[in-house]
């Protein structure tokens, strides 16, 4: 069937560059498939735009906020137009880090533990013992992620004239650091696609290590033992069941080997997975032999199924 599809895209968040890449991607496997696309680089006019465009449905292709935190899901709700990924109330819930802990923990999904700090009282001492992650409770692509240790350099305490995410947030969330791999899993229609492992160059795996090709070697599958690609997928799956997922989701990892199973951690979901050549969802996808085109035409296929999930 051929679709009038609305690409949406950019925005203004910290992640636009990378918006604008999965937009691109995206929009050229529509084109390839036979639709109709309009692509539309987010404004404050966006909902003006969707109404003069009205395409039969919107492929949500933004990271952050506001198109990954409800605000763009609630609109599209208002407006009456049907979305690919998650709705309103689960983008809410899976954009909050501390939100998604309260979530999923009761459900025994294995997450680290953390509290909400306020930014300036850093600067009096640490909140969690060393090392301890600081991250903000609503960003993506470790955006304003920082990694306190004994022997880093932002001083102990934290020093106030030190650049980091606690001089561009007021609150952030305090996390002890899990030491060991990087893992990740994505979820398509209700089944786990497979386990990567993420073996950042040199560093940590952040922003520039994502979305910069050659810092990263990505092991797809990861070389880990089947018991934890089997817990990986299974929490995967049934994060993305307990938070309403629909789309693609991705599962964020964090294993320490030398504690074998009980080492296991899911850091975060990321409700709107990447779409860049880089990406980890479509690459999960090629290895059970999924175009990328025939990828973006799942997640537009169940966008439109009757049931969306909140």
């Amino acid at each position: 069937m051929r679709l009038h599809v609305a690409v949406l895209m950019g925005g203004w968040s910290a992640e636009r560059e990378v918006s604008l890449m999965s937009g691109a991607g995206v929009a050229e496997a529509l084109e390839t498939l036979g639709h109709r696309v309009t692509r539309i680089d987010m404004d404050r006019d966006v909902a003006v735009k969707l109404a003069e465009t009205a395409p039969d449905i919107v492929f949500n292709a933004l990271h952050g906020t506001p198109g990954e935190d409800g605000t763009v899901q609630g609109m599209l709700d208002l407006m009456g137009l049907k979305y690919t990924h998650s709705g309103m109330v689960t983008s809410v819930i899976a954009i909050d880090k501390l939100l998604t802990k309260q979530a999923l923990v009761p459900h025994g999904i294995p997450m680290p533990g953390g509290r909400i700090v306020k930014s300036e009282s850093l600067y009096e001492g640490d909140p969690l013992p060393r090392p301890y992650v600081l991250k903000p409770v609503n960003e993506g692509s470790s955006v304003g992620v920082a990694i306190v240790t004994d022997e880093g350099n932002y001083g102990n305490p934290i020093a106030r004239g030190v650049k980091g995410p606690w001089g561009e947030f007021e609150e952030l969330l305090a996390e002890p650091y899990i030491r060991g791999r990087e893992l990740t899993t994505a979820v398509l229609g209700g089944e786990a696609l497979g386990v990567t492992e993420l073996k950042p160059k040199s560093g940590w795996y952040d922003y520039d290590a994502k979305y910069t090709d050659g810092l990263t070697e990505h092991i797809c599958p990861a070389d880990i033992p089947d018991e934890i690609a089997a817990a990986c997928k299974s929490i995967a799956l049934e994060a993305h069941k307990l938070l309403g997922c629909k789309g693609a989701s991705r599962s964020d990892f964090r294993w320490d080997d030398s504690q074998g199973a009980d080492g296991l951690f899911l850091l975060e979901v990321n409700t709107q997975p990447g779409m860049t050549p880089l990406s980890l969802v479509p690459e999960q996808a090629r290895h059970i032999g999924m175009s990328y085109a025939e990828l973006v035409q799942k997640i537009v296929e169940e966008a439109l199924s009757p049931e969306k999930a909140t």
